[in-house]
């Protein structure tokens, strides 16, 4: 797909996308060979009619009737997505919850590898986390150069993260998850993505509340 097609596809259709590939990688997973529009509608919670458009986008799927062949759609949605080859990834930050994403299996489902940890403290480095040794934060430019890494994450204690944040990005990387509570700041040209589970609970709370009107 060229980049002026990608750029004529609506930003809410790239959101869902990974949301209906993790439902047709479990469904693969069960033994199931096809799935209607319905089906995906019910495990997605979202509109059939929603889901039928935002595949048009890429061509024609599925046959009326039958629905769609789940191999054949997860292929064309993870080389949509840029997910049907390896990407490496640097991680930053060797305590509980880098070592929670480094040992997460759905990264490695969907084609997501970390390739190398970096920590600054002494007791960490060396040491290792699934089979990846823990190295210390001042070989990051030189092991990111070494794995033409693109995809950083920042998983350290909040007063350390605009520090990885920038670190990363004079490496090279172009893509930093940010999992700390704090707002970090990067340079043209690097995406940055925030995934902070507090923020993600509140935004929640807000739905919760209006159902048991809490006030």
């Amino acid at each position: 797909m060229s980049a002026i097609s990608r750029d004529r596809i609506p930003e809410g259709v790239i959101e869902r996308l990974p949301l209906y590939l993790g439902v047709l990688i479990q469904l693969r997973q069960q033994g199931e060979s096809t799935v209607s529009s319905a089906r995906l509608g019910e495990l997605t919670d979202i509109n059939p009619a929603q889901i039928r458009r935002d595949l048009t986008h890429f061509g024609s799927f599925g046959k009326r009737g039958v629905g769609y062949d789940i191999v054949t759609l997860v292929d064309r949605v993870q080389r949509i997505l840029g997910a049907d080859h390896v990407h490496r990834l640097a991680l930053v930050g060797a305590g509980h919850l880098g070592s929670a994403i480094a040992d997460y299996n759905g990264l490695r489902q969907h084609g997501f590898n970390v390739t190398a940890i970096f920590d600054n403290d002494p007791r960490k480095v060396g040491t290792k986390i699934g089979d990846i040794i823990v190295q210390y934060i001042d070989d990051l430019e030189r092991v990111v150069a070494d794995q033409s890494i693109r995809i950083g994450i920042v998983a350290v204690p909040p007063a350390a993260a605009q520090e990885a944040a920038d670190r990363l990005a004079e490496a090279g990387v172009k893509i930093i998850l940010n999992y700390t509570p704090v707002i970090v700041r990067v340079p043209a040209g690097v995406t940055l993505h925030n995934t902070d589970p507090v923020h993600e609970l509140l935004h929640t709370l807000y739905y919760l509340s209006r159902t048991e009107d809490v006030v």
